[in-house]
């Protein structure tokens, strides 16, 4: 706010710059000011009549810029608040976790162009060069982690995925799901899976396919134990090949009962035809009669087969269908009755799996693990049939409510175990995770190659850094959901570390491998 007006301000200036010699002293005497406030005011009145003449903005003109610069800088405000800060090291970090969850080089580029936008997106040799460095730390912490986890890995399923032709050897713990064996090689025979299964010395039992070089490696490896001395490896035959087989027969089966049962519904159409032309049918018939009996053969060989494969089916499982507790004696015998009805050249494959001696090396495996965690026969029995009971619950209806005495019977049987041993708790405890941990398939693998089998449709070539790259992300990414969630296959395999975070463990390689 001014204190003098500017009439003043103008009268001051004029005494300044155009008065005689005591105007200056008779203006400040008028406008009760001093001398030096008129002085002042002279320059600021040329100052501004110079600035409004010299040809740059008017002040009306300066005024309208600044409003737009503030609503241009609110504007910019509200936007980096709406924004995600993403520096070079984020970039690094996204582009390695997204090409080891399974997306293409292509993909993560596209993506980081989304975010970044075309200009300040990076090029697509720098994050080939990202990749391929997280790739050889990925190899030099999984030396680390893989020996470290060689005496927790007890368990194993076995198999192989084929990229572009060359075989990688995959092998997977099936409690935890680690990952703990993906290596590239340049064939599948048995001297190659004999090597890839040689460091893992603190395997007990591997379950995997029917395939020659696996089980011609599984058997070299087993007698090298033997001939030193070391602990045994037990070896089963994958029940869910078994199985896979088996399906494959009974609709090649079913297809030629379908076949069948159409070529005697159009001989039937032929014999009606004949008939509405009033021609005569007996040669159309007799042909129909054949194929009819042709049909209903191929129904009863269907059958026939279902039932004797449903039958030699019940005899893989770990419980018998009335409940009690399966053993390589009742499932021997309940094969070898099921193998007549399985004849057949397209049999043949079934049948040699059913009567293999590995196809039941899990339930000698059970039974020895049962006896060990609880000794006495008559507990051990009653414990395992009481884990049946809970697991066989009724279910309660669309009412709500649960009829019959199922909902009842595990508490009746679990006074039952009381009664045989006040510490029956514990017992059932270790029979419990005895009959949760046994393994009859090589379902966890497979489960782990469909994975790998979208990795495959994205890349067209896996090097075996990347496929460290992945194996590494697998084994530290925490499940989503299931009996798993919130965990990640190391921490249920039991390895203790500094962190899980994928990320975090790749810049440890750089550090000593103590640290990991």
């Amino acid at each position: 706010m001014l204190n003098i007006p500017l009439v003043t301000w103008i009268a001051n200036a004029a005494a300044a710059l155009t008065g005689a010699y005591g105007d200056v002293t008779r203006q400040a005497e008028r406008a009760e000011c001093s001398r030096q406030t008129i002085y002042d005011h002279a320059l600021k009145v040329r100052t501004a009549l110079e600035d409004a003449h010299d040809g740059g903005p008017t002040r009306a003109e300066l005024i309208e810029q600044n409003q737009r610069l503030r609503r241009e800088n609110t504007q910019l405000w509200d936007w980096l608040a709406g924004t995600t800060e993403f520096p070079v090291s984020r970039q690094h970090e996204f582009t390695v976790t997204a090409t080891a969850m399974g997306l293409s080089l292509n993909q993560v580029l596209a993506l980081l162009a989304l975010i970044l936008g075309q200009r300040a997106c990076p090029g697509r040799s720098t994050l080939h060069r990202w990749i391929e460095a997280a790739a050889r730390a990925a190899g030099r912490v999984l030396k680390a982690l893989d020996a470290r986890c060689r005496a927790l890995v007890l368990v194993g399923c076995l198999d192989e995925i084929f990229f572009h032709g060359r075989p990688v050897l995959v092998g997977v713990e099936p409690a935890s799901m680690t990952w703990f064996l993906g290596r590239r090689a340049d064939d599948r025979s048995g001297a190659t899976w004999a090597q890839a299964l040689r460091p893992w010395t603190a395997l007990e039992f591997v379950a995997a396919d029917a395939g020659s070089g696996l089980q011609v490696g599984i058997a070299t490896v087993r007698r090298e134990r033997s001939e030193r001395g070391q602990g045994a490896l037990e070896n089963g035959l994958d029940v869910f090949h078994t199985a896979q087989e088996a399906r494959r027969v009974l609709r090649l089966s079913w297809t030629a009962l379908e076949h069948a049962w159409e070529q005697a519904e159009a001989a039937s159409h032929r014999v009606e035809a004949e008939q509405r032309q009033g021609r005569d049918a007996r040669g159309v018939a007799g042909a129909a009669r054949h194929a009819w009996r042709r049909a209903e053969a191929a129904l009863r060989q269907y059958e026939r087969e279902a039932a004797a494969w449903d039958r030699a089916h019940g005899a893989l499982a770990v419980f018998r269908p009335d409940g009690r507790l399966n053993d390589r004696a009742w499932a021997s015998e309940q094969i070898a009755a099921t193998l007549p009805g399985l004849s057949g050249r397209a049999w043949s494959k079934v049948r040699g799996l059913l009567q293999a001696e590995a196809t039941l090396t899990f339930l000698d495996r059970l039974h020895r693990q049962l006896r060990e965690a609880a000794p006495d026969a008559r507990l051990r029995t009653e414990l395992v049939h009481l884990w049946w009971l809970r697991r066989h619950r009724p279910r309660a209806g669309r009412t709500g409510a649960v009829r019959g005495a199922g909902h009842v019977a595990h508490l009746v049987q679990q006074v039952v175990c009381q009664g045989l041993a006040a510490s029956w708790r514990a017992s059932y405890t270790a029979v419990s995770r005895v009959l949760r941990r046994t393994v009859r398939a090589s379902s966890a693998v497979e489960c782990l190659n469909s994975v790998l089998r979208m990795h495959q449709a994205r890349h067209r070539t896996v090097s075996q850094g990347l496929l460290d790259l992945k194996r590494l992300y697998w084994n530290c990414h925490a499940f989503r959901e299931g009996k798993r969630r919130r965990q990640s296959p190391y921490q249920l395999l039991g390895l203790k570390l500094p962190s899980y975070r994928f990320w975090d463990l790749l810049q440890m390689s750089n550090e000593t491998e103590g640290v990991i």
